[in-house]
Formats: C-alpha cells, sequence, structure tokens
C-alpha cells in the first residue's frame, strides 16, 4: 500500500493554528500526506483576525486541477470558503473529479456566535456543496443555521442531523464542543445515530479545534477506515490536543497537533 494522501482545501492562518496550517499538522500527525488548496490568506494570530483576503475563484479551481490531475487525493477536507463564487468553484472541480470522500466542515459560524459567511455564501454551501459530502460536520451554531431551529441539547442535536441530512450530505455530524454539561458529537446516516463521547477538558486552548477535527476525520477516512471508526479516533484525538494544548500568543492556545498516545 502506498502512503495515503488527503487535501485540504481551506483558508490560510498566519498564527498557525487553524485552517491550512492545522490541517496539515493533523495529516502529518496521522502519517497522510497532506496537499493544499488556499482559499483565503488571513492576517491572524491568537487575538484574532486582523484581515482577510479572498483568492480569486480561477486560481482556487487551477489548484484543484492541478493536485487532483495529477496526485489525486484519498480524502478531501473542505473547510473556510469565504464567497459564493468559490464555493461554486470548489464544487465544480469536485463534481469534475469525482471526489467521493469529502468531509466538509461548514465554516459558518465562529465559537462566539458571529457569522462568518454572507447570506448568499451560504446559500452557495448548501445548494452546491452539501450534496458532495460524504459527512458535514457543524458545530451547534452552525447546526442551527442549516436546521433552522434552536440547538442547545443532544435531543436538539438529533433533529438538526435529520434536517441537516436531508439538504443532501450522506452524514451529518453535530459536534457538541459547545453543550453545557457534555462534549457528546453525535453521528447521523439516515438509519441511526451514533454518539462519540469525551471528557470535557477545562481549557482555553482550543483555536482550531473544528478545522483539526475534519482533518482528522479526512485522514481516518484517507487511511481506508470506515467513518465511524474516523470518527471516533478524531475526537480522541482532539482531546488529547486540547488536554496537551499551549498558550502561543497574548490570545486563545494552540492544540498540540502532534500528541501521542491519543
Amino acid at each position: 500500500m502506498g502512503v495515503p494522501k488527503a487535501l485540504t482545501i481551506a483558508g490560510s492562518d498566519s498564527g498557525g493554528g487553524a485552517g491550512i496550517q492545522a490541517d496539515l499538522k493533523t495529516f502529518s500527525a496521522f502519517r497522510v500526506f497532506g496537499m493544499s488548496v488556499i482559499t483565503a490568506v488571513t492576517a491572524q494570530n491568537s487575538l484574532g483576525v486582523q484581515g482577510v483576503f479572498n483568492l480569486p475563484p480561477e486560481i482556487v479551481s487551477r489548484q484543484i486541477d492541478s493536485v487532483l490531475s495529477d496526485i489525486g487525493a484519498d480524502a478531501i477536507k473542505i473547510g473556510m470558503l469565504s464567497t459564493a463564487p468559490i464555493i461554486a468553484a470548489v464544487a465544480d472541480r469536485l463534481r469534475a473529479h469525482a471526489g467521493e470522500k469529502v468531509v466538509v466542515d461548514p465554516v459558518m459560524i465562529a465559537k462566539a456566535g458571529d457569522a462568518l459567511l454572507q447570506p448568499e455564501a451560504r446559500i452557495a454551501l448548501i445548494k452546491e456543496l452539501l450534496p458532495l459530502a460524504l459527512v458535514v460536520t457543524p458545530n451547534l451554531h452552525e447546526a442551527e443555521a442549516l436546521a433552522g431551529m434552536p440547538v442547545a441539547t443532544e435531543s436538539d442535536m438529533e433533529e438538526a442531523a435529520r434536517r441537516i441530512l436531508a439538504l443532501g450530505p450522506r452524514n451529518v455530524l453535530v459536534k457538541g464542543g459547545h453543550l453545557r454539561d457534555s462534549a457528546t458529537d453525535i453521528l447521523w446516516n439516515g438509519r441511526d445515530f451514533a454518539r462519540f463521547m469525551a471528557p470535557r477538558v477545562a481549557s482555553n486552548n482550543t483555536h482550531g479545534t473544528g478545522c483539526t477535527l475534519s482533518s482528522a476525520m479526512a485522514a481516518g477516512l484517507a487511511r481506508g477506515h470506515a467513518l465511524k471508526d474516523a470518527v471516533s479516533e478524531a475526537k480522541a484525538y482532539v482531546t488529547a490536543a486540547i488536554r496537551e494544548g499551549f498558550q502561543v500568543g497574548g490570545g486563545g492556545g494552540a492544540l498540540r497537533h502532534f500528541v501521542t498516545g491519543w
């Protein structure tokens, strides 16, 4: 067997904790060869985002074509896609290259609840990208936006997952990191629910958690693991990376991506 390969399509985090940088670190931690398509360049540090420059959609398309026409990918993770034209470009090239193991992290709403996508981009994400996803991984805020309902309990998460599955993805993983009393993620495949539980880690070192979980899932899929196994491994990895996280600047801390024993 050759070396597993995974592609991330996302924005660059100059602070190194999230986005493309977190994805490539995660791929390496799982012994997967990582490739990248950059959709946006951010001026960013532990304190926040100071600037964003979205790349032209045609450059995004060319990056995808360059990688997939030559090297290929055993799995693809999709993160920050800021505009409707970029989303349309990514969806078009994925259809052209028949990408199957696609993990979509719908970077729509930040941890604090701030919107990261304009309305037209949100519509494009739902229409163009979700139907191409093997699995979509919304946090509670994003699940609320996609499902059109409040999501605050595990029962809410189940109903939201049902509604989101109807939008076209083959599986939905609603992440419970923002639940008050637990950190349970719930996977729905249209037939049964699977729960992935982990102890809540009291830590401020959580920047890039969503990026890291979805890229860890993609790495597991690239290695040939079943989706449930990929989710379970990714959950354990992220929990360990948070527990062993560290301060890198004056704001939120970073995950320890190269952590052993997860």
